[in-house]
């Protein structure tokens, strides 16, 4: 097959099997690959109802059809499962190189069932596969498990995917990590992992991927690398990285400091792209990327590549921790224990709060290093009280001691670094997000008026639609320019067939409307797709939107607004028109 290799790997942790069986040709042409492609197989073989980290759930690993070519930044792949952290059906991408080389090793993707009765880790060399013993690995952090892996390999460059004990503790923030500062970031997935006893996939490949026309192909990739890709609009990212979002967001007055109660940092400077720069020590990239957006980084003994933006926000202005040695050792905790920096960072702001307000004593205040920096070791290893506490995330950590106006999240999911109450659209954007409060299904903070809720509905259902299908054609948020012309015309050269933007469009909104699907039948409903309650009462302090609140009526507005432009009930529920324009019909769930 041209750009897909035609076959996946399904694995039964209980039964201890390793089968391959044919790519669903049928899917193809409808989800593409990666988020979508997974999320067809998903929908395909789970219940709504089971229990995340029930051995009778399964996570789909999915490569995309661009991945292992030479597309500049199409070499993520996408993780889909249902999230212990949010109950939500759930998507996460992760770049680097082991999409590239699970393709090279003979595969499109991974179906992994079961549960292992001891831990163990998946080995991948081309067509041997094989279930390890990976007891000798329980307890060790990311970075030594995958050198350990990599050992056990026998071969060095080998890619790997790992848990560290956050994730065998099963903490529902917990992630998985790759090639150490990649990662699967968001909503448990490293749990998934821990609930199987699967610390980890190392993989070795070493065939290629075929396309139609070899000469073609190069010259449309050539052509798009030239023109749009290296652009002044995509530039910021080899340049400068997340970290100029620093400036950008508090010039906005979007940049959530001391738990979302102000939209401006007045201490920026500390953690801003000029900080980043001083710090650096050189850069990476993903596999075919020429942007390296990646910062290696050292203060003092403290070195990391990063922290990316949403690092230097959450853990850093958010926690009023202005230190960007103290931010990296965060980070770096993070990455090796395994946890989320978003969640970790946000659920530790809260319980500042919470210390601050006399809801509780955590020892934990705003500013406060010592006891920032231990708490994440806490968490990880559930080996204090207050550990366990904020081991469980925001809402169940701000239920348990009657704080809930002030915990920031969706759904669930702890919200992403920019303000809702400065730009509503990225309150609508976390309100109808599938997977919680997220800024990687619509990013509108460069509209025009960030409080036209009208003009802002429509960008944001126009946003989740592509982003769901440059998700599944496995494109990097950083090739901002990249539309479904662009992503068509690499598609028919590679494929050899003819794709239009129309059909990757109706695609795009298809995957978002089977999410949807997913979730109502999961339980959610539409009194689910709402914000925290201090974004729509507690007027914002300081920046540009200083007493701004995103009010109940307007966003109640917002949501109606959003259901009729969807052709969605008043209650969020798809018409049978629209199913049937989608082919979503006679779906099952």
């Amino acid at each position: 097959m041209n750009l897909y290799m035609g076959k996946m790997l399904v694995v039964d942790l209980s039964a201890e099997s390793v089968t391959t069986e044919p790519l669903r040709a049928e899917w193809l042409r409808e989800y593409w690959g990666a988020w979508g492609l997974a999320l067809a197989y998903y929908t395909d073989a789970v219940s709504p109802e089971v229990d995340p980290l029930a051995p009778e759930n399964a996570v789909v690993i999915m490569t995309a059809p661009l991945c292992g070519t030479l597309v500049p930044l199409a070499s993520r792949m996408c993780l889909v499962s249902k999230s212990p952290h949010t109950g939500t059906i759930f998507e996460s991408n992760v770049g680097g190189s082991f999409g590239p080389e699970l393709k090279y090793a003979g595969y499109d993707g991974i179906i992994i069932k079961g549960r292992a009765s001891s831990p163990v880790f998946l080995k991948i060399d081309d067509d041997r596969v094989s279930i390890e013993c990976a007891e000798h690995m329980a307890g060790q952090g990311i970075f030594e498990t995958e050198k350990l892996m990599e050992a056990a390999m026998g071969a060095h460059g080998a890619k790997t995917l790992a848990i560290g004990p956050a994730a065998e503790n099963l903490i529902t923030y917990s992630m998985i990590g790759s090639e150490s500062y990649r990662q699967f970031g968001r909503g448990g997935t490293g749990a998934l992992f821990g609930s199987k006893n699967l610390k980890g996939i190392v993989c070795r490949g070493t065939g290629g991927v075929r396309v139609a026309d070899m000469a073609r192909f190069l010259e449309r990739t050539d052509h798009y690398t030239k023109n749009d890709l290296l652009c002044d609009d995509n530039l910021w990212a080899k340049t400068d990285g997340t970290p100029i979002l620093v400036e950008v967001t508090n010039e906005m007055g979007i940049h959530p400091t001391r738990n979302y109660t102000k939209g401006f940092n007045g201490r920026k400077d500390r953690l801003n792209s000029d900080a980043i720069q001083a710090a650096k020590l050189g850069n990476r990239a993903c596999a075919s990327c020429p942007m390296a957006c990646g910062k290696f980084t050292r203060v003092n003994s403290a070195e990391i590549e990063g922290p990316e933006y949403e690092t230097l926000c959450l853990g850093g202005s958010n926690c009023e921790v202005h230190d960007l040695e103290a931010v990296i050792r965060f980070n770096r905790l993070c990455d090796d224990l395994g946890l989320d920096t978003m969640t970790c960072g946000s659920t530790i702001s809260l319980a500042m709060e919470m210390t601050e307000n006399g809801v509780h004593d955590f020892k934990l205040r705003f500013g406060q290093v010592d006891e920032y920096l231990k708490v994440v070791y806490e968490i990880a290893t559930l080996s204090t009280e207050r550990g366990r506490d904020l081991a469980k995330g925001a809402k169940h950590l701000a239920a348990k001691y009657g704080a809930e106006d002030l915990s920031m999240e969706v759904k669930g999911l702890e919200m992403p670094a920019y303000e809702p109450r400065g730009n509503f659209g990225m309150g609508i954007a976390y309100a109808t997000s599938e997977r919680g409060a997220c800024h990687l299904r619509a990013f509108p903070i460069f509209a025009t008026d960030p409080h036209d809720i009208d003009a802002l509905v429509s960008d944001v259902v126009d946003a989740q639609n592509a982003n769901s299908i440059k998700w599944s054609l496995g494109f990097c948020d950083f090739w901002g320019t990249i539309n479904t012309t662009i992503e068509a015309d690499l598609m028919s050269a590679g494929l050899g067939e003819a794709v239009s933007a129309e059909e990757l469009d109706q695609a795009g909104e298809r995957i978002w409307t089977l999410s949807r699907l997913f979730n109502l039948a999961a339980g959610f409903t539409a009194a689910d797709d709402t914000l925290p309650k201090k974004i729509m009462e507690r007027p914002l302090e300081a920046g540009r939107h200083e007493g701004r609140v995103f009010s109940r009526p307007d966003l109640a507005r917002a949501i109606q607004s959003y259901y009729q432009l969807r052709d969605w009930s008043a209650k969020g529920i798809p018409s049978s028109r629209k199913l049937a324009a989608l082919g979503l019909d006679k779906k099952t769930l």
